[in-house]
């Protein structure tokens, strides 16, 4: 996330310069305080750039266990809350599986007793009888504890172009809903390590 917010700022800056507002997806966020995390940081362009300036001694690291740390933060944090969480899948493959995991980590790892998410919706053009990751269904996901049994049935799974979906999604969002306070995850990510870290350590002893 913290690679993601840096490179959030600079587009940021390079939009103000040119007059570009709201053309980066990543200046929007970091303007937001919304982290942006990437399952596969080695598998894109900027993961070979970030390998290859490595060779010439650079101290830049990206590292994945923090992502899933913080993912997983975020989760908690509403869950000892008492509150609800959900997730919006547009596609599927590994960015599918980063998200509904946070589930499955608080319940394997922290061994915090919990059902799994209380809202599933997605939009993919991938059929189940393939058997891959972004075809699966929620009923798929129940069983690994990604999403609540009790609510599977008003799980959605929406069979459209992504390109199509989600533009779609987004203009009913805006039209239906009055804008909400920004939450402003980035600036807490600190706090929520340490949450995460605490609740970690009141159920596992040092071995």
């Amino acid at each position: 996330a913290e690679l993601h917010h840096l490179l959030g700022k600079y587009c940021a800056e390079f939009e103000e310069q040119t007059g570009g507002k709201d053309v980066s997806v990543l200046a929007a966020a970091y303007r937001a305080g919304v982290p942006c995390f990437c399952p596969s940081p080695g598998d894109s362009t900027i993961g070979m750039n970030v390998a290859g300036i490595e060779l010439r001694g650079s101290k830049l690291r990206v590292n994945p266990s923090r992502d899933v740390n913080e993912t997983t933060a975020i989760v908690l944090d509403a869950k000892l809350k008492k509150r609800r969480t959900g997730v919006v899948l547009v596609g599927g493959g590994s960015p599918k599986n980063f998200t509904l995991q946070t589930e499955p980590q608080i319940q394997e790892v922290p061994r915090i007793k919990e059902a799994g998410h209380d809202f599933f919706i997605q939009f993919t053009d991938a059929r189940p009888d393939t058997g891959g990751l972004s075809g699966a269904t929620p009923h798929e996901a129940v069983s690994w504890g990604k999403v609540d049994p009790i609510k599977l049935p008003d799980a959605i799974v929406c069979y459209l172009d992504s390109t199509v979906a989600l533009p779609m999604l987004t203009h009913y969002a805006l039209a239906r809903h009055k804008p909400r306070r920004l939450k402003r995850l980035y600036d807490r990510l600190p706090e929520l390590r340490d949450l995460v870290s605490k609740e970690y350590w009141k159920r596992n002893k040092v071995l």
